[in-house]
């Protein structure tokens, strides 16, 4: 399956809900779409309230009809509660690799 669309975002949990923020977006909805096919999420080892998610869909269409869902949409409204500030994006592209958990 071709990737053509993707990014990396880092955001910081409130103060010790980091935990919760990781279990949060292990449970997203992107996880089930077939569209969906890098979903990562990862941690800083210096600071574990620092979170990253990285993502890649097959297309930019893909991922903006997603988040067009109420699922989505839902899915963002409890995010938001659970970080501090405003997520960092960079765009990105998963090109291949391997991930294990």
């Amino acid at each position: 399956m071709t990737i053509s669309y993707g990014f990396h975002a880092t955001m910081t949990a409130q103060p010790g809900k980091g935990d919760e923020l990781v279990g949060f977006l292990l449970t997203s909805p992107s996880l089930a779409n077939e569209d969906c096919v890098v979903f990562l999420i990862g941690r800083s080892a210096g600071n574990p309230d620092v979170v990253h998610v990285t993502e890649g869909w097959t297309t930019e269409e893909a991922h903006h009809g997603f988040f067009a869902t109420d699922a989505a949409r839902t899915l963002m409204a409890q995010l938001q509660p659970l970080i501090a500030g405003e997520p960092e994006y960079v765009d990105e592209v998963p090109i291949g690799g391997k991930a294990a958990i």
